[in-house]
């Protein structure tokens, strides 16, 4: 009989009951190593406790003992206790220069590491700047030298420290946004796009550069795409109020006022809202207000702007003026209304002109919104004529030319005499001019009183119903 298989199926049952034992030794060791306070932990504390002892009773000897330093200096950084790391470093630091066993590069890295942490910038920088002069190619000393000249608003230096952090970490998100953001700062809106963008990719929930992509949008002229970021952000804590700022300043420049009113409400319904951004919605909103010719939400707003920061802009002199405008509703209209309105309120101001006459309008001419001319026939008990009156809308001082103008246009319709109105003043070359000539100049104020009694007027003149 062949007894060689039989031999080996032994063997080979023996190698893998071997096998299995050494394996079940390993696993019940591992188990009770793996306890609460089993003896593995007790050994990394251990060692961790005879690290520091062992240093410290070095330091006590000497307190610049480059090897001591370093081993508590690693335990310190490890720990993220850096108030105690960035004092080691310090002196590793110092020592470097003349010591050959310290890792000069690493001793400056962490210094600024650990004063980074700490927000001591200009320890930060001073340790970067060194590391970067004995090492040009660490990712996290271009980064972070990177950040500190963006936070300095040296934009250009930043540039050029975060591109090369780019390169050696492609995939840094921390890096492709500042990147982008001191290229949106140095207004090369287009190539920080791309940045922000990735950067976005890889954080998602970065508001604050989903805002600068917005601001590069508005700034390379891409309305719709910049509108649409600015109203996602309108709800945002944070970026809200800045989102609903420009969102409404580009509703308003694309003569969409109802939108811009809507966003600069939003706006000032957020909390804790930074001084220059508050007072710059409730400007907004109020201007928007006037082009609505909605004074009386407009006027609250400026009076508050100007009790808390008096000599804003020109609020003073449109409190003025529309304070005026909103007690007197028809001078609204003359200003402020279409012309469809101030026509109306022409033609009513015309009729009412002369007491106990009748009067037949027969034509009206309007310029540009500038200025009306309504042609009359007029009856009354002593004299008839035809009258032109011109009704103008340009507040300030009306000049000699357009009453020339206006003179010109009486000869052409054969009106006996004419009546300027405006509801600022005439020039004095344009009453001189009116000296010898049948025509009547009226100014604001004069004006004013007409327009205060004109409904009362016309009323008392329409037919009574049976």
């Amino acid at each position: 009989m062949n007894m060689l298989p039989i031999l080996a199926a032994v063997v080979g049952l023996a190698v893998v009951i071997v096998v299995f034992m050494m394996f079940l030794g390993r696993s019940r060791s591992s188990d009770s190593g793996s306890g609460g306070s089993g003896d593995g932990r007790k050994k990394r504390v251990k060692g961790r406790d005879s690290i520091i002892r062992e240093a410290t009773k070095k330091l006590n000897a000497n307190p610049r003992d480059p090897g001591a330093l370093k081993n508590i200096g690693d335990i310190y950084f490890q720990e993220q206790a850096w108030g105690d790391a960035m004092k080691t470093y310090e002196v590793l630091t110092e020592l470097a220069p003349t010591n050959k066993s310290v890792d000069e590069f690493e001793a400056n890295l962490r210094y600024g590491l650990s004063a980074l942490k700490l927000d001591m910038a200009n320890e930060a920088y001073k340790g970067f700047s060194t590391a970067h002069a004995l090492r040009q190619n660490n990712f996290e000393v271009n980064y972070n030298l990177g950040y500190l000249e963006f936070q300095k608003k040296n934009y250009e230096k930043a540039i050029q420290l975060l591109q090369q952090a780019r390169m050696q970490n492609p995939e840094s998100a921390a890096a492709l946004r500042y990147l982008g953001h001191s290229l949106f700062r140095m207004k090369k809106a287009k190539e920080a796009m791309s940045f922000i963008r990735k950067a976005i990719e890889m954080a998602p929930d970065d508001k604050e550069s989903l805002f600068t992509l917005g601001e590069c949008y508005y700034e390379a002229s891409q309305t719709d795409q910049a509108l649409r970021i600015f109203s996602h952000l309108r709800a945002d804590p944070v970026m809200g109020p800045n989102a609903c700022l420009l969102s409404g300043t580009i509703n308003t420049e694309l003569r969409n006022p109802d939108n811009a009113i809507q966003d600069f409400e939003i706006g000032l319904k957020h909390q804790n809202i930074k001084p220059d951004i508050l007072i710059d919605l409730r400007y907004r909103l109020a201007s928007t207000y006037l082009k609505q010719n909605d004074i009386g939400r407009a006027l609250p707003l400026f009076k508050l702007i100007q009790a808390e920061t008096p000599g804003y802009k020109d609020v003073s002199m449109l409190i003025g003026k529309y304070q005026e405008l909103n007690a007197n509703r028809n001078l609204q209209i003359y200003l402020l209304a279409p012309s469809a309105d101030f026509v109306a309120l022409c033609r009513r101001i015309v009729m009412a002109y002369y007491s106990k006459a009748k009067v037949k309008i027969t034509n009206i001419e309007v310029h540009q919104n500038e200025w009306a001319d309504i042609l009359a026939e007029v009856d009354t008990p002593k004299w008839s004529d035809v009258i032109m009156f011109r009704f103008i809308r340009t507040q300030g001082s009306i000049g000699e030319l357009i009453v020339r103008d206006f003179h010109s246009h009486l000869k052409e319709v054969k009106a006996g005499k004419g009546v300027c109105v405006t509801v600022g003043i005439f020039g004095e070359e344009a009453k001189r001019y009116t000296e010898a000539r049948l025509i009547d100049l009226i100014e604001k104020d004069r004006l004013t009183a007409m327009l205060n009694t004109v409904d009362a007027k016309t009323a008392a003149a329409a037919p009574k119903k049976k």
